[in-house]
C-alpha cells in the first residue's frame, strides 16, 4: 500500500533537487545563448516524468531494495538457514556459511550489470564506433564478469575486516601496469566502464548488499564497512575490459602468426 505521505515528501525532495538545474538550463538559454527553448511543451513534460520517475525510484530504493539487501544478507550469514540448527558451534557455522555470499555477491553483481541500461547504451555506441570490432556482448559480458569479482571481494572485505585501501590501491596498480600494455583503443572505453557500472540497477542492490553485511556481521560497522562495495563495482571492470582487449589481441597476432607459418 503506497504511503502517501512519504511518497509527497520524496516529491518536494525531489523537485527540490532538480528545479536549480532546470532554472540553470533556462538561464543559460534565455540570457546568454538568447533563444527560445524549442519544442518547450515537449521539455516540460519530460521535466514532469523525470521528476516522477525518481520520486518513484527513490521511494522504491527505501521501501524495497534496501530492506532486500538487509533480508539477503541476513538470511546468508545466519547458520539457521543452511544447517537447520543453531548451538556452541553456531560462530563457526556461521563463517563457513560465507561462501554462499560471495557466491550470490557475485551472481547478483554479474546479473545487476548485464541489466544496466547506462552499460548498453555504452556497448552500442562502441560496437557502432569500432566498426564490429567491439561486440555489444562482449563488452557487456566482460565488465560484468568484472563487476562479479568486485563485488565478490567486496563482500570478503567486509566479512573479513580488511581496510578498503589494500583492495582499491592494489587494483589501480593492476590497472597501471596493464595500461601500458592494453591496446589504445581499449584504454578510454574500459575506463568509462567502470563508471557505467555504478548507475540505477547495480549501485542500489550492490549498496543494499554492503550495508546489510556490515550490519548482520559481528564486529561490523555499517558506516566503516557497510559502503566500498561501489567502488570495487567500479574498478574491476577495468581491469576485466583491458583483459578482455588484450586476450583477443593476443588471439590475433597468435592466429596470424599461425597463418604465416602455414604459408611459408
Amino acid at each position: 500500500m503506497i504511503n502517501f505521505d512519504a511518497f509527497l515528501h520524496a516529491l518536494f525532495g525531489t523537485l527540490r533537487d532538480v528545479v536549480p538545474i532546470i532554472v540553470i538550463i533556462i538561464a543559460f538559454q534565455t540570457f546568454v545563448i538568447r533563444k527560445r527553448v524549442p519544442h518547450l511543451k515537449r521539455v516540460l513534460i519530460g521535466f514532469v516524468y523525470v521528476v516522477l520517475g525518481m520520486t518513484l525510484f527513490l521511494e522504491g530504493l527505501e521501501t524495497a531494495l534496501f530492506p532486500i539487501g538487509k533480508l539477503m544478507a541476513e538470511q546468508l550469514t545466519d547458520p539457521v538457514f543452511v544447517h537447520g540448527s543453531i548451538g556452541p558451534f553456531a560462530d563457526a557455522l556461521r563463517w563457513q556459511n560465507f561462501k554462499w555470499v560471495y557466491l550470490f555477491a557475485a551472481t547478483i553483481g554479474f546479473a545487476t550489470t548485464i541489466a544496466e541500461p547506462a552499460l548498453i547504451a555504452v556497448a552500442t555506441k562502441a560496437k557502432e564506433v569500432s566498426a564490429g570490432a567491439i561486440t555489444v556482448w562482449g563488452l557487456r559480458i566482460a565488465v560484468a564478469v568484472g563487476v562479479a569479482i568486485g563485488v565478490a571481494l567486496g563482500s570478503f572485505r567486509i566479512i573479513a575486516g580488511i581496510p578498503l585501501h589494500y583492495f582499491i590501491l592494489s587494483g589501480y596498480v593492476i590497472v597501471v601496469v596493464q595500461t601500458l600494455f592494453a591496446p589504445r583503443l581499449i584504454i578510454a572505453l574500459a575506463y568509462d566502464s567502470g563508471g557505467v557500472t555504478t548507475s540505477t540497477v547495480t549501485v542500489p542492490v550492490i549498496a543494499a548488499l554492503g550495508l546489510g553485511l556490515a550490519t548482520t556481521v559481528p564486529g561490523r560497522s555499517p558506516l566503516i564497512d557497510g559502503f566500498g562495495l561501489i567502488a570495487h563495482a567500479s574498478l574491476f571492470p577495468i581491469m576485466s575490459v583491458m583483459g578482455y582487449a588484450q586476450l583477443v589481441e593476443w588471439r590475433l597476432k597468435r592466429r596470424t602468426a599461425t597463418a604465416k607459418g602455414g604459408d611459408t
